[in-house]
């Protein structure tokens, strides 16, 4: 069983905390949070039964945990990453893993050297229509892919602590926050591109709507994801892709969801593996199924009772799409493409 400690009890920790209430190898036991009567209320209203702290040194002196799951803002990722490290916990870290390149290379440097199992929270490798997808693609059942476009929109963003995610000093904008993943499964599905080419549009909160070609020998692959449609508008995440033989999409707002077209047959759905956790019972944030973080906290905990490190989401991976997201965010400010 291992003993889990979340730093951080908003949207995103509320999230992890219900799954791990599922998980049967995990007991959630601690929570750190600076507004702790509202944590209370919160782990409470879940039904789950942890200590509360005010801060990350008043939990690790007073309980035993096996893992430190940061879901902080994106700012405070690589100190409380190193606090965990140091401490000899094992880490599982929201995404973006930093608002840096050399910030997630050194959380990556430092938890290789310390010995300690290390996730990132890019959810979209676990995701069960883009696991389907990957799997799709493999097959070759509709030949080689040609061509993919991947689209993550959302209203602005109002369920943040303290309002973080529109302060791009502190979540880097729509481009490294919500676009990142589809970079990172991008770099998941197809590997580095050579070069990118990024436009968008900027506001308060930093690159709100970034519109990016990844550049790869012989496909043609492009991304966009932006938060600054109306308050009511919502969210969707979908993407299109072209093969020799066919075509494959995905629109989370439609039903069926994931639909397939091979040759001259008819558009059916196409068939993929939902892991039955249900859907968040908060009401916040802009996705409620629990279904993509489920999944990768379940094979975080099952590679922590395994000993064994992760082979999808790791630190180098996550810090690779990290790099890639910030050269579009270079190409969307210089207006160049820029190799990586």
């Amino acid at each position: 069983m291992q003993k889990v400690a979340i730093v951080g009890m908003g949207f995103m920790g509320s999230m992890h905390a219900q799954i791990y209430k599922q998980l049967h190898d995990a007991n959630l036991v601690a929570v750190v949070d600076k507004n702790q009567a509202k944590a209370k209320r919160d782990i409470a209203k879940l039904g789950i039964e942890a200590v509360v702290f005010g801060t990350f040194e008043e939990m690790i002196q007073s309980c035993e945990v096996d893992l430190v799951d940061i879901c902080l803002p994106t700012d405070l990722h690589a100190p409380f990453a190193m606090k965990a490290i140091s401490v000899g916990k094992h880490l599982f870290c929201e995404k973006p893993l930093a608002l840096t390149k050399a910030d997630g290379k050194k959380i990556v440097a430092a938890a290789k050297k310390a010995g300690v199992l290390f996730q990132v929270g890019q959810c979209i490798r676990f995701w069960p229509e883009y696991i389907a997808f990957e799997a799709f693609v493999k097959s070759r059942k509709a030949g080689k892919l040609l061509s993919l476009s991947l689209q993550r929109r959302a209203a602005r963003p109002s369920y943040s602590t303290e309002d973080w995610l529109n302060d791009g000093t502190r979540s880097g904008g729509a481009a490294l926050d919500l676009h990142i993943h589809d970079t990172d499964y991008v770099h998941h599905l197809l590997g580095r591109p050579e070069a990118v080419t990024s436009v968008g549009t900027r506001d308060k909160s930093g690159w709100s709507h970034i519109f990016t070609t990844y550049h790869f020998k012989n496909m043609a692959v492009t991304a966009e994801g932006g938060w600054n449609y109306p308050k009511n508008w919502g969210f969707q995440m979908a993407f299109q892709a072209v093969f020799e033989r066919g075509a494959v999409e995905f629109d989370s707002g439609a039903n069926p969801t994931l639909m397939v077209t091979i040759g001259d047959g008819k558009k059916q759905p196409l068939s993929y593996t939902n892991p039955g956790a249900g859907e968040s019972s908060t009401g916040s944030g802009n996705v409620s199924s629990l279904g993509g973080y489920y999944n990768e906290l379940a094979a975080f905990i099952a590679c922590l009772q395994k000993k064994k490190a992760p082979k999808i989401a790791t630190g180098e991976q996550a810090a690779e799409s990290l790099a890639t997201a910030l050269a579009e965010i270079q190409s969307a400010s210089s207006g160049r493409t820029v190799k990586l």
